[in-house]
C-alpha cells in the first residue's frame, strides 16, 4: 500500500499518539468545570449570575488568546505553540493552591482564564497539526480519530467531579426535606466548611496541572516532525491583512464564525445548568452531575450515528435537521416541569454532537490554505460564546419564577434561539450550495 494513502504513516505514530493525547486534556479541563458553577454558588453564597462568572472567565480565554495563537504558530511552529499552550495550562492550573487559600472567587476566575490561555493555543495548534500528519486525503478521517478522545476527556472530567468533587462537598448537604442546610449555619460553621469545599475543588485541578507538567517534558524531549505547516510558510507569503480581507468577504465563512458562537453558547448553557434544573426538582449535586454524564454519553454515541448518516445525508441537510431536533428538546425543557423536561435537556445532547465540527468544516470549506491557520483561529475564538450568555441565563434562573413558571425552565429559551440560529445557517448553506 503507497504511504500517502495510510491513515497515520509510521514515521508520524508517535507524534500523533502525543498530540492526540492534548484532545482528551482540554476535555477533561472543559467538562470539570462546568458542574463548578453551582458548587461555587453554594459554597461561595453568591448568586447564579455571578457563579456563571466561571464561564466567562473559562472561555474568555479563548477569545483573548485564539488569534495571538494563531499568529504566534504562523511565525514560529506547532511544537512550540503546543509547548506554551502546556505551560499556560499548567499555570492556570496551579494557581487554584493560592485561590483556595485566599477563598477568593475572582481568584478561581482568574486561574481559569490563564488556564484556557493555554486551551486556546493547543485547540488552535493541534488540530491542524493531526491534519499535516500523512496524506491529505485521509486528514479528516485522522482528525475524526483524534477528536474521539476529546468525549472521553469531557466524560473523564464530568467522572472526577460527580464521583470524587461533588459528593465530598460538605457546603450541599441536604435535609429531610431535600433543602441545602448550609444557608442556616453560623458563620463559623459555614468557615470550616468552606475551607474544606474550596479544597476538594482545588484537588482535581492541581492534579491534572502534574499530568500536563509531565505532557509538556515528554513533548519537549520529543523530535517531532516537519510537515507541511510546521512552520506556515503559506502565512509568509500572504499578509495577515490580506487574510482577513478574503475571510471577511466569505460570507458562508464570516456567518459561520457568526453561528459557531451561538452554537457554543448553547452547548455550554445545556451543560452548565443542567445541575440547577435538577436542584429545582430536588435532586443533590451529586446525582444532578449524572445526568450530564448521560448527556455527554449520548453526545459521544451521536458522533457515529451523525457520521454514518452523513452517508446518506449532506452535511448542511443534516446540521438543519439536528438543529430543530435540539430546538424542540429544548421547548421541552422549557414548557414541561419536572423530570420529563430534565430528560428533555438531557437529549438535546445527542442533537449537538454534530454541530461544531460540521459548522467548522462548513465554514473553511472554501477558504483558502494561505488563510487557513487564521480561520481557524476565529472559529476557535467563537467559543467566546459559552462566556457572553451564560450570565445572562443565569440572571434569568436568579428570578426564581417567571410569568409563574419556574424561571430555570424559562431560561432555556435562550438556547432555543441559539438552536434556530444554527438551523437557520445549515438551510442557508445547503440554498447557497445548490
Amino acid at each position: 500500500m503507497d504511504n500517502k494513502s495510510k491513515l497515520i504513516e509510521r514515521r508520524y505514530l508517535l507524534t500523533f499518539i502525543l498530540i492526540t493525547t492534548l484532545f482528551a486534556l482540554w476535555g477533561f479541563a472543559n467538562d470539570i468545570t462546568n458542574p463548578m458553577v453551582a458548587a461555587f454558588q453554594t459554597v461561595m453564597e453568591i448568586s447564579a449570575a455571578k457563579a456563571s462568572m466561571v464561564q466567562f472567565a473559562f472561555y474568555g480565554g479563548y477569545a483573548t488568546m485564539a488569534i495571538p495563537a494563531a499568529l504566534f504558530i504562523r511565525r514560529y511552529s506547532y511544537k512550540r505553540g503546543i509547548l506554551l499552550g502546556l505551560a499556560l495550562y499548567a499555570i492556570g492550573a496551579f494557581l487554584f493552591i493560592p485561590a483556595a487559600a485566599y477563598q477568593q472567587f475572582s481568584f478561581f476566575c482568574v486561574s481559569l482564564y490563564i488556564l484556557t490561555f493555554g486551551l486556546a493555543f493547543l485547540e488552535t495548534t493541534a488540530n491542524p497539526f493531526i491534519l499535516s500528519l500523512g496524506s491529505k486525503e485521509t486528514s479528516t478521517r485522522r482528525l475524526n480519530l483524534a477528536q474521539a478522545f476529546n468525549p472521553m476527556g469531557s466524560l473523564s472530567g464530568m467522572a472526577v467531579a460527580s464521583l470524587i468533587v461533588l459528593p465530598q462537598l460538605w457546603s450541599d448537604r441536604r435535609d429531610a426535606a431535600g433543602q441545602i442546610i448550609f444557608s442556616t449555619l453560623s458563620e463559623a460553621e459555614k468557615a470550616d466548611i468552606r475551607l474544606h469545599d474550596l479544597a476538594v475543588i482545588r484537588d482535581p485541578y492541581v492534579a491534572i496541572g502534574l499530568v500536563v507538567v509531565f505532557m509538556f517534558i515528554i513533548i519537549a524531549l520529543t523530535k517531532m516532525p516537519q510537515t507541511a505547516g510546521s512552520k506556515d510558510t503559506v502565512g509568509q507569503e500572504s499578509s495577515a491583512r490580506a487574510t482577513l480581507s478574503r475571510l471577511w468577504h466569505n460570507k458562508v465563512y464570516r456567518e459561520g464564525v457568526l453561528t459557531q458562537v451561538f452554537y457554543v453558547a448553547a452547548q455550554i448553557m445545556t451543560w452548565t445548568f443542567i445541575i440547577q434544573y435538577a436542584d429545582h426538582l430536588g435532586i443533590n449535586k451529586a446525582t444532578a452531575q449524572m445526568y450530564n454524564i448521560v448527556a455527554m454519553s449520548l453526545f459521544l454515541c451521536s458522533r457515529f450515528v451523525s457520521t454514518f448518516l452523513m452517508r446518506y445525508v449532506n452535511a448542511r441537510r443534516l446540521l438543519t435537521i439536528f438543529a430543530i431536533g435540539a430546538a424542540l428538546c429544548s421547548l421541552g425543557a422549557v414548557v414541561i416541569v419536572g423530570k420529563v423536561g430534565l430528560y428533555c435537556l438531557v437529549g438535546i445532547s445527542f442533537f449537538m454532537s454534530l454541530m461544531f465540527p460540521t459548522i467548522y468544516g462548513i465554514a473553511l470549506e472554501n477558504v483558502g490554505e494561505a488563510d487557513t491557520s487564521l480561520g481557524a483561529a476565529f472559529l476557535v475564538m467563537a467559543i467566546v460564546g459559552g462566556a457572553l450568555m451564560p450570565p445572562l441565563q443565569g440572571m434569568i434562573i436568579d428570578q426564581q419564577v417567571v410569568l409563574g413558571h419556574p424561571a430555570v425552565n424559562v431560561s432555556y429559551l435562550l438556547p432555543l434561539f441559539c438552536f434556530v440560529v444554527v438551523g437557520l445557517y445549515g438551510w442557508r448553506a445547503e440554498r447557497k450550495k445548490s
